[in-house]
């Protein structure tokens, strides 16, 4: 029998990601996936599953889920906490970075994300339809939709449950790698996006994060080019000055200057921004943009070898281990 999660309440939102989709933009399909992989590679991690295993990208308030069929194990992996509540009416305050697992009839109610992203992992990954290679949901083109009331989530069977430390990025300025269209905009301006703080306006989403701050102004070239391609982290800025970062979702053409990107190694880092919160950017070169990918790589592995190494497991000395009843204190 597989089990599955039902969706109670769907949470504001949230959807199914995956690595995304690879290959596909030449047919206006955007990459989609999770906005932050490394933090959905660490969510499946705890669970043994890939890395990019399909899960639940909760943004804002969390959803409300059951486990019907069987039972599932699920992780959390970010600033977020949920409710765990058994069929007997017993509650466990169950923090991220520790995979638990659900008996059937068990309700698992997620808190809203104190910093920015939160992903839920689940045994063997979320097992829904592929669309085009991927399980991600990006409405904008038409593939899946977000989580609605009655949805039923099929998972995998439950594997060896773990639990770590935080996974958490680097701080800092988001780092730029300049252009395509740089030659688009005044030196005064190129220097002031590395210089000035930019606020995170109210109107973001998956497929976008439009700033607000000084403006940076055109080169006689203008603000518009020739339609071409464009990737998550490019810089678009239109007439107005006020820059816009692509995301995810965005198109994959557009016709405005760019005057930077940021680079791989930050551009997870992008998707906690909330609005009003203050941005600074710092000019790089591509050197320094390939090192910072490479050092992310490695302090990941790094995080994974403490991880499977270094930590008790609490679930089974509680289970196993404990005289006559004695329980963790984590009773409610």
């Amino acid at each position: 029998m597989t089990a599955s999660l039902e969706v109670l309440t769907p949470g504001h939102g949230v959807g199914v990601q995956d690595g995304g989709r690879t290959g596909k933009r030449r047919w206006g399909v955007p990459p989609s996936g999770a906005l932050d992989l490394w933090l959905l590679a660490a969510a499946n991690s705890l669970l043994g599953n890939p890395a990019t295993a399909a899960a639940l990208e909760i943004p804002l308030t969390g959803p409300v889920l059951a486990a019907v069929r069987a039972p599932l194990a699920v992780a959390l992996a970010g600033n977020v906490t949920a409710l765990h509540c058994r069929r007997d009416g017993s509650q466990v305050l169950v923090p991220a970075w520790r995979a638990i697992e659900l008996a059937p009839g068990d309700r698992f109610e997620v808190a809203m994300p104190r910093d920015g992203i939160a992903y839920l992992g689940v045994s063997g990954g979320i097992q829904t339809e592929t669309l085009l290679g991927s399980r991600a949901t990006t409405p904008t083109a038409g593939l899946g939709r977000p989580l609605a009331a009655g949805d039923l989530l099929p998972c995998g069977p439950v594997g060896a449950l773990r639990q770590s430390l935080p996974w958490q990025h680097d701080e800092g300025p988001i780092r730029l790698l300049p252009g395509p269209q740089d030659d688009h905009f005044t030196k005064a301006s190129r220097a002031l996006l590395a210089l000035d703080y930019f606020s995170l306006s109210s109107d973001c989403n998956r497929m976008g994060l439009r700033l607000q701050g000084a403006k940076l102004s055109h080169s006689a070239k203008g603000a518009e080019i020739v339609t071409e391609g464009v990737t998550p982290g490019a810089i678009q800025v239109p007439a107005d000055g006020q820059p816009i970062i692509l995301l995810n979702d965005a198109q994959t053409s557009g016709g405005y200057a760019k005057i930077a990107c940021a680079i791989s190694a930050d551009l997870p880092r992008l998707a906690h921004l909330r609005p009003g919160q203050q941005i600074l950017f710092r000019w790089v070169d591509r050197p320094a943009a390939l090192e910072a990918l490479r050092g992310l790589h490695r302090r990941f592995e790094d995080w994974r070898g403490r991880r499977l190494s270094g930590f008790i497991d609490d679930a089974a000395l509680y289970q196993h281990n404990l005289i006559s009843g004695v329980t963790s204190g984590e009773e409610l």
